[in-house]
């Protein structure tokens, strides 16, 4: 297990702020927020690239808060690969095993089980400077993989590929994952990686984890008007709330399956809206008339965006679109379930 108890560090203006994690052995967890905001300083405090000014970093039983990069057993593969230009594929691989000494034998055994792993026998005389995006990527998971880590550190491992190599990635990742049970430690800003690759997710903001849980749930559930906004509720509401009826300042009433009472914020992910023409019979417990005042088409769905008194935006299909004849100023209405509201 990787435990990290109240890690702090201050780097000029920026400060990260008491961090707790506990991540289990062979998890694959997900470090998310936005861009500037610790992410990176967390995983090279990990690493021992930085000493924290307060807070301990545990293997198992043992701190090692104190202990050099070389020693901590961590594969770091940061944003840009890092590759040695001047080194083939192959020298950048075996790198981190010459530099511990380990013997022709070993280093050649390891070597070809990483590239075969990966599927990269055919990089290895070649340089950097000839491969793709995607090569790179594979070229320095290699590298950190060959040395056997007991944690592996991916710095936004996916942000320089374009979108099919991305999702080619994103299943290699797992794939390779589900073969070696590395304890990975990857971070991110896109909330798609979260739910694709992590057991886990912790949403990082100035400093701070402001929320922590199985992606699903922070994706349906999130704590805070950030983290909603963050993963794209797009549907947040203030209101007030008395036995599990929030009513708007516009006067709309919604209905939820919230105790919580007072002053509230609803948020409503916009797939969770269905949109109609018609009033229609259902158990959702919420359904609102109002007029279409902008769609926009985003290939397989459309956003919609419709004023019911206050402003939602639901994603609705193209098929779906097309058989309403839906176009900008009709009338319909909006229903969505109770259990759908989630209440802050």
């Amino acid at each position: 297990m990787l435990r990290i108890e109240n890690l702090s560090k201050r780097l000029g203006n920026f400060e990260l702020k008491k961090v707790n994690l506990d991540i289990e052995d062979g998890e694959y967890f997900i470090i998310l927020g936005p861009t500037g905001n610790g992410k990176t300083v967390l995983l090279e405090l990990i690493a021992g690239m930085y000493r924290a000014d307060r807070g301990k970093v545990w293997f198992g039983d043992r701190e090692i808060s104190s202990f050099s990069p070389e020693e901590r057993s961590i594969g770091f593969v940061y944003q840009d690969y890092a590759l040695f230009p001047h080194l083939s594929v192959k020298e950048n691989i075996v790198f981190g095993l010459k530099a511990r000494g380990v013997d022709n034998n070993e280093t050649k055994k390891r070597l070809d089980d990483i590239v075969s792993l990966l599927n990269i026998e055919y990089l290895l005389e070649r340089f950097p400077s000839t491969l793709s995006g995607g090569e790179k990527q594979r070229t320095a998971i290699a590298r950190a993989l060959v040395t056997s880590p007991r944690i592996l550190l991916l710095d936004e491992p996916l942000s320089a590929l374009d979108a099919r190599t991305k999702q080619l990635f994103q299943d290699e990742l797992q794939r390779i994952h589900s073969a070696l049970k590395t304890t990975t430690l990857h971070i991110t800003h896109d909330f798609s990686e979260a739910m694709a690759l992590g057991d886990r997710v912790g949403l990082m903001f100035e400093g701070e984890i402001v929320q922590m849980g199985n992606p699903v749930d922070v994706f349906r559930h999130p704590n805070s008007r950030f983290v909603a906004d963050f993963v794209g509720a797009e549907n947040i509401i203030e209101g007030k709330a008395v036995n599990k009826v929030v009513e708007t300042g516009e006067g709309i009433v919604i209905k939820t399956v919230s105790e919580k009472e007072g002053p509230v914020t609803l948020t409503i992910r916009p797939e969770d809206l269905i949109l109609s023409i018609q009033a229609f019979e259902s158990s959702a417990q919420n359904s609102l008339p109002g007029k279409i005042i902008k769609m926009v088409n985003q290939g397989p769905l459309f956003r919609v965006t419709v004023d019911v008194g206050i402003i939602l935006t639901a994603l609705v299909s193209v098929q779906s679109v097309e058989a309403m004849m839906l176009n900008p100023a009709d009338s319909v209405w909006v229903t969505f379930k109770s259990t759908a509201v989630n209440v802050l």
